[in-house]
């Protein structure tokens, strides 16, 4: 939990700077797991992971326009970058 809040803090501390960055690490980082997906075919499987990835990337980019509250923006990068490294591997290793 140390980790998480430290940080939390360094996003929090520079956060203009942070959210910039965050929309341009989180937009490449979902269009290379939308490359991945795809590259496995157009099927249903792959359509509904298209959509989770593009939906994560949305709510990170749309949280930070709507000047949402720190934590809640650090909290959807998050979510939206370990699902779209898990999407990546999976695609990669098991697909």
């Amino acid at each position: 939990m140390t980790l998480y809040q430290t940080t939390f803090d360094i996003f929090n501390k520079n956060y203009m700077g942070s959210a910039a960055m965050a929309v341009i690490g989180q937009s490449c980082l979902g269009g290379a797991a939308a490359m991945y997906v795809l590259s496995n075919g157009t099927s249903i499987l792959q359509m509904v992971q298209l959509a989770i990835i593009v939906l994560a990337c949305i709510f990170v980019n749309t949280s930070i326009l709507a000047q949402m509250k720190h934590k809640v923006v650090f909290n959807l990068l998050i979510l939206s970058s370990v699902l779209s490294v898990v999407f990546i591997l999976i695609n990669t290793l098991l697909l």
